[in-house]
């Protein structure tokens, strides 16, 4: 097996990097596993997991009630995490960061809390057409029960959000809701453009934060966002654990979304006062281990440098289409803004007719990890003119060897079907 290598250049040694992450030294059917699919999970570092068995070894106890010394160990080793996620994100009150199970759950709860409160007949809220469905079906579900209509931003011939009549659009609106970076083109959005046109017509700026947080550095102030949401399995930390973060004057206006234990200040027989925030949004045991991981996650991050893993994703990208085009042609379509910088680390084509599916497991024939299919964006799929799409995405412990293992697997792919 040939050394692997970093992009000349290139701020971040992505090959040391790799190191760090135990599934990344494995091999899938006798080749080197080139990892190309971080935008629907990425992998952990070893000191993640280790900070997670840490936790269930030595302080293993529920937060917020016990008063003995692992209790509050644990108590102390959550709230220490909410400190440095609001830190990570630029948010300046703690008490503004609400813990869920993913960005999913997030976005729901905005949803069924503020939109419930908020929406109804008559009522209008401004999607794109971009959106993970996680960003389209809460409003839907909610927009059938309360009566109010659902706009939308339109998309370019390249992916991008076609803002010529975003006035009329946003016009009586009361929410835009966008996602920072697409899952499927990786378009990157204007989103403080777009927020300040939304707020100078009265609406609140809900930003799905997914594909942007683990790869950029982030300040929701700067963004102009009124709800972000994001996940931490995206970015080098556990499943199970996501974030809403909301300007406090909006959240102590909502509604608790779930009732339970933790949300409570008083229940009585005929009713029940919710506690303060964040807590109000947080019902019962939270996931303490997956939070205490996502602590570790961004600890790994700070070290590495959010603006070096975006200058890095920027390097691999271009790699990517250099590399791809030269070797395709005519025959690979790549879909999305075509210059690295417009773009995050997401890359959906198709080549020739080839089914997406067939793509991938040819691919993985050869080691390479790809996502093939509609990539929960069934209406951006209609729009690009498809059913599915294969889909490469890269993150900071990748190299340009992955990106020439996915050409070498897409030439035995095109050997064999075209």
């Amino acid at each position: 097996m040939s050394e692997l290598r970093n992009l000349p250049g290139d701020p971040l040694d992505a090959v040391a990097l790799q190191r760090q992450f135990p599934v990344l030294q494995r091999s899938i059917k006798g080749h080197r596993m080139a990892f190309l699919d971080s935008a629907a999970s990425s992998q952990k570092p070893q000191r993640v997991i280790d900070a997670m068995s840490g936790f269930y070894e030595t302080i293993n106890a529920n937060v917020h009630r016990g008063v003995y010394e692992i209790s509050e160990q644990a108590t102390n080793a959550l709230e220490g995490v909410r400190s440095d996620v609001a830190r990570f994100i630029g948010a300046s009150d703690v008490d503004e960061v609400v813990c869920t199970k993913n960005a999913t759950e997030s976005l729901n709860l905005v949803a069924g809390s503020w939109g419930r409160a908020n929406l109804g007949p008559g009522d209008a809220i401004v999607l794109t057409m971009l959106e993970h469905h996680a960003n389209i079906v809460p409003w839907q579900m909610l927009a059938s029960e309360r009566g109010f209509d659902i706009r939308w931003i339109p998309l370019t011939e390249d992916a991008q959000l076609d803002l010529g009549n975003l006035d009329t659009l946003l016009d009586g609106a009361k929410l835009v809701g966008l996602t920072a970076a697409s899952n499927v083109t990786g378009t990157l959005t204007p989103v403080r453009r777009i927020a300040d046109a939304a707020h100078d017509a009265g609406a609140l700026v809900c930003v799905d934060a997914c594909q942007y947080v683990p790869h950029a550095a982030c300040d929701v102030n700067a963004l102009g966002a009124d709800f972000l949401a994001f996940s931490g399995h995206k970015m080098c930390g556990p499943t199970g654990i996501g974030v809403l973060w909301a300007r406090r004057s909006i959240l102590e206006d909502m509604p608790p979304f779930l009732g339970g234990g933790s949300m409570i200040q008083d229940v009585r027989l005929d009713g029940f006062v919710p506690t303060g925030i964040p807590h109000r949004f947080e019902a019962g045991t939270p996931p303490i281990a997956e939070i205490i991981g996502l602590g570790e996650a961004i600890a790994f991050l700070n070290e590495v440098g959010m603006e070096a893993v975006q200058a890095h994703e920027q390097a691999m990208s271009a790699y990517a289409f250099r590399t791809l085009t030269e070797r395709f042609g005519e025959r690979m379509v790549i879909h999305g803004p075509a210059e690295p910088d417009q773009r995050a680390g997401v890359m959906s084509f198709a080549l020739g007719d080839v089914h997406p599916h067939d793509v991938s497991q040819i691919l993985d024939e050869h080691g390479v990890a790809v996502r093939a299919g509609h990539h929960c964006a069934k209406p951006l799929m209609k729009a690009l003119g498809v059913g599915a799409t294969a889909r490469a995405s890269w993150y900071l412990y990748n190299t340009p060897d992955d990106i020439d293992a996915l050409a070498d697997g897409l030439e035995a792919t095109a050997r064999f079907f075209l």
